[in-house]
């Protein structure tokens, strides 16, 4: 659950989160439901927010909107929401933007909902209309809300800005409450019909990234740079684009085009690119390159302490940012990693520790949620469940991601049938959530309810039939267990017509092939998935296609690299063990 920043204002969030930290049971109670008239809906409404019963006061408030005013139904939606109450936020958002539609905080929040419920083309709707009013009330503004001068008529190039500035907001809000893939393809269909300044095309670009379709970023990527070869934002995005389809000298040459028209930031551009085609020791110098030439040292050694930790390399990474945290550049960010840098090379103890003091960080759930895995490998069930219940006490926004994280815990140390008990509890409080009947599906499968995690996903496919999660991840489940794979290989490869670029699926692609009896069709796509990803997982189904295959000290060099880069993972080593039973 979030406060939804930038477009609910901050001090309606206070009161909302005391309703919703209660865990109680929904009570149904006859006055609330025999009060008729609009007055006694919302009275009751707050009523049950006092109490804690979030479901009854997001439903009460959807009842009092359909029949109250825009204040109303603009303050039902934000309750809604806030409880994560999707059939009462939709119902009390559609009535407020009904009774407001261009007002740009009900198109948002209308947007938001539908994309959470996958009402793709209703969310395309008011995006347009967002971004329609965006541009008429930027055209319109006096030009000294840009820094020109007050009175004066706005300069098309400041009015674009803020424009951009908006679509970025309300970007950043969608993807909070959804998926890439679903924000690209409402987006995309919002605004390309006349999408013509470098900010919109860049900002379509990344969301075609974080989408994985390299291609489609790619093409932003150019439009935009027909407007400004210059672009940097452009440049960066078509070399990043360029990795993701597998063609690295031109994103390498894309990547050194940027560095001749800014030295500093196109020479940082140049480093990402070399470090995510694992040209590792290039990117190095090309940062070291940087701090003689002047770059900020913090910047660069920030950098070079991730580009340590991405290779694997956990002893020079460690003494970076440990460099970085000692001279007081190294945020919570950082001491995370030293944190993660513990666990991968053996010592709990000192992980533990360095959680410990990220407890009550900006990074605290990533923290809690990290220790309290440790603590279950120790069987301290009792104190990594306080880990979390503790800091949902204290920061009830948070509840649903920490319950949901809760659930995944126990299911990863065999306890999915208390994650499920979680779960349904969770479903009662958050009818139709998505999140969790997504979670509930794959702590199905973790059970051993193979065929109930596939009857799960197929129903949520039925009501979300052109979302490519749920596609693949029933493609992937069924490929798993040998069941249809026919079945499963077409559901996988429709969800790359959507994420052609994504490592889960290729993964997904490469696993229904290796289970159909094609082990080696199945290390191409396995391959790629990784060289995206870098994922110990994939690495394992790679390795393991190769070995089938018969492509043994292949196998063994990839196990070996993925281990390197993920010593602790379960799954990788599992898989080890298979095939190399002697294996150190």
């Amino acid at each position: 659950m979030r406060c939804l920043r930038n477009l609910i204002p901050l001090l309606l969030c206070a009161p909302l989160w005391a309703g919703c930290a209660a865990t109680h049971p929904v009570e149904k109670k006859p006055a609330a439901a025999a009060a008729a008239d609009t007055s006694a809906l919302t009275a009751s409404a707050e009523a049950a927010l006092k109490r804690g019963e979030c479901r009854q006061a997001s439903e009460l408030y959807a009842k009092a909107a359909s029949g109250g005013d825009v204040q109303l139904a603009r303050r039902a939606t934000q309750v809604a929401m806030a409880c994560e109450h999707l059939p009462a936020a939709w119902q009390s958002a559609t009535r407020w933007r009904a009774l407001a539609p261009t007002d740009r905080e009900a198109n948002a929040l209308y947007a938001a909902v539908a994309l959470k419920l996958y009402r793709t083309n209703d969310a395309r709707s008011a995006i347009h209309e967002f971004w329609r009013v965006e541009q008429q009330t930027n055209s319109a503004a006096p030009a000294g809300q840009g820094g020109e001068g007050a009175g004066t008529p706005a300069v098309p190039h400041k009015a674009e800005e803020r424009t951009a500035r908006s679509m970025t907001e309300l970007t950043a809000l969608l993807l909070e409450e959804s998926d890439a893939s679903a924000v690209l393809i409402a987006m995309s269909g919002a605004l390309e019909p006349s999408a013509n300044s470098t900010d919109t095309l860049t900002l379509l670009g990344e969301l075609a990234l974080a989408a994985y379709d390299g291609q489609r970023a790619g093409r932003y990527a150019q439009q935009a740079l027909q407007h400004d070869p210059n672009d940097l934002s452009a440049l960066r995005i078509l070399s990043r684009a360029y990795v993701m389809r597998g063609n690295g000298p031109q994103a390498l040459a894309t990547a050194r085009e940027a560095a001749t028209f800014d030295a500093e930031r196109g020479g940082l551009q140049l480093a990402e690119i070399l470090a995510s085609l694992d040209r590792s020791e290039e990117a190095h110098q090309q940062l070291e390159l940087l701090r003689s030439k002047g770059a900020p040292q913090a910047e660069i050694d920030r950098r070079l302490a991730l580009l340590a930790f991405n290779s694997g390399d956990y002893k020079e990474a460690k003494q970076r940012f440990s460099e970085l945290v000692a001279s007081g550049e190294g945020n919570d960010g950082a001491q995370l990693y030293l944190a993660d840098i513990e666990v991968r090379t053996g010592d709990p103890d000192a992980a533990l520790a360095a959680y410990r003091r990220l407890y009550d960080s900006s990074v605290a759930l990533s923290a809690r949620s990290r220790a309290a895995a440790l603590l279950l490998d120790r069987n301290s069930r009792a104190e990594a469940l306080a880990l979390l219940d503790d800091y949902a006490a204290d920061h009830p926004e948070e509840e649903l991601d920490l319950t949901l994280a809760k659930a995944r815990l126990l299911a990863d140390h065999g306890e999915a049938d208390m994650g499920l008990a979680i779960l349904s509890a969770e479903l009662e409080r958050h009818p139709q959530h998505p999140s969790i009947e997504y979670d509930r599906a794959v702590i199905l499968e973790q059970a051993g309810h193979v065929h109930e995690s596939v009857d799960a996903l197929e129903h949520m496919l039925e009501k979300r039939p052109e979302d490519p999660t749920l596609m693949n991840a029933l493609g992937y489940t069924l490929a798993d267990h040998s069941l249809e794979l026919p079945h499963a290989e077409s559901l996988i490869r429709r969800a790359l017509t959507v994420m052609p670029d994504s490592p889960a699926a290729l993964d997904s692609l490469g696993w229904v092939r290796y289970r159909s009896g094609d082990a080696k069709g199945a290390t191409d796509a396995l391959q790629r998935a990784y060289s995206l990803g870098h994922d110990a997982e994939i690495a394992a189904h790679w390795g393991e296609a190769l070995w089938v295959s018969g492509d043994h000290a292949e196998a063994r060099r990839v196990w070996a690299a993925a281990l390197a880069r993920d010593p602790d993972s379960k799954a990788l080593k599992a898989t080890i063990k298979r095939f190399l039973p002697d294996a150190p």
